[in-house]
């Protein structure tokens, strides 16, 4: 706007068709850190602007952008000596991608939780096909450790991965000031006590929620149980498409939100529900209520449902591998399984939009999943015997196709069917 009034007024001559100028000016004409500069930026690119003025703090954000210049400006001043003079600005070097400085690593390594092989086991398919997970278990089991830990098994973002979720956190003002690109996978953790609109979004002027800053990510929810059931209703849209739309009456907002969600909740109000040392002080009906709070279309959208119990006090004070013949493997070894099984998906998928076997829909699951008359058989055993919906059915094909990319197989088997229909949810007995 200033720049605009100095050229009506006629006090600034200068040709800046296909030029750009963006930033938040202050009292004293310096130019504030702005918001959502990189899809400014982007989209100024793709408009075939040659050119984008914006505040110098932003430059790194702006400069990953191929094919544009990049000029940092501390002042309005700056840029009308600069439009107006000899005295030029230097665009800003353009910051490769591959030469960002290096990763964060998790919180968490597998190798340091005790015991849970066969929930590192499921977290492991998780990370490999992006499904998600609900781990029900009592306290200090180890659930909130094990989610914490699941962001270093994933495979690092790629280029064009890093841009979509950079774009979020810019214009929600998540990024900090002086970064240019988001390497590491996010990982979100909101309270259970967390409002819809802080969860999924929205707003009089509408802001990405908690499941769109999650965006390639982890979206961790823990006490599941605890948040409200319409909170909770929300995340179907948003877990079966990938996307969230908000709409108002000015029209229709949508956000990106593909995320892995793992899901961990108590058995019961005290906690101790089927624990063989501590016993359980809940009435049978405040059980079933509790497990009632999470509706049944929610835990049909969750993949692997997995059992956490309490981790043996041998297993805590060993100092040794578990044993079973099983190897605590690090998240290093870990990560190099699971992106094997992604270079298998993306190989698959490379005609596609999809990233991963979860992102496969009905049509899909029946063009890449081909299933044997053994696995068909055992399918609708499972459908009859498990009561399993649609949707689940094609859940179940989605994890075996994962299941058999880990083990580097071509090919559906049986067994590869039969440990996903493991995962599926169990009633527990009163």
């Amino acid at each position: 706007i200033a720049l605009g009034l100095l050229i009506a007024s006629g006090q600034l001559k200068a040709d800046l068709n296909k030029t750009l100028v963006l930033g938040e000016l202050s009292l004293d004409g310096s130019l504030r850190h702005t918001n959502g500069i990189l899809p400014m930026a982007i989209l100024a690119r793709e408009k075939k602007f040659r050119e984008v003025f914006l505040p110098s703090v932003n430059a790194r954000e702006a400069a990953v952008i191929k094919g544009i210049k990049i000029y940092p400006i501390n002042s309005l001043l700056q840029l009308f000596t600069h439009l107006t003079t000899d005295e030029k600005i230097e665009p800003q070097p353009h910051i490769s991608f591959e030469k960002l400085k290096g990763e964060k690593f998790a919180e968490f390594d597998f190798v340091d939780v005790a015991g849970q092989e066969h929930v590192k086991r499921a977290l492991e398919i998780t990370a490999a096909g992006g499904h998600n997970v609900f781990m029900r278990g009592v306290p200090g089991a180890g659930k909130t450790m094990l989610a914490r830990a699941l962001p270093g098994i994933l495979p690092d973002l790629t280029e064009e991965e890093a841009l979509e979720v950079t774009k979020i956190y810019s214009i929600t003002g998540n990024l900090p000031a002086g970064e240019s690109v988001i390497k590491t996978r996010p990982f979100r953790a909101p309270h259970h006590t967390t409002s819809r609109i802080g969860l999924i979004g929205g707003g009089t002027n509408p802001r990405p929620g908690e499941i769109s800053l999650a965006h390639r990510g982890v979206l961790f929810l823990d006490e599941f149980s605890e948040f409200p059931r319409n909170v909770l209703e929300a995340l179907r849209q948003p877990m079966e498409d990938g996307i969230v739309t908000i709409s108002r009456a000015a029209g229709q907002i949508s956000f990106p939100a593909k995320f892995i969600l793992v899901a961990a909740s108590n058995p019961c109000p005290c906690g101790y529900f089927g624990d063989p040392v501590k016993t359980c002080t809940c009435l049978p009906g405040q059980i079933i209520r509790y497990q009632k709070r999470i509706s049944g279309p929610i835990m049909d959208r969750i993949d692997l449902h997995i059992e956490v119990p309490a981790v043996k006090v041998e297993k805590l004070t060993a100092g040794s591998p578990p044993a079973g013949g099983l190897t605590a493997d690090s998240s290093k070894i870990i990560k190099k399984r699971v992106q094997k099984a992604r270079d298998i998906q993306t190989k698959r998928f490379k005609k596609t939009n999809l990233k991963n076997n979860a992102e496969m829909q009905t049509k899909e699951v029946k063009q890449f999943c081909e299933l044997s008359n053994e696995c068909l058989n055992l399918l609708r055993q499972a459908v009859i015997q498990m009561n399993l919906s649609a949707r689940s059915y094609y859940r179940v094909i989605k994890l075996g196709r994962t299941i058999a990319d880990l083990e580097g197989s071509e090919k559906i088997s049986p067994t590869h069917i039969a440990e996903a229909l493991q995962y599926r949810p169990k009633d527990q007995t009163l």
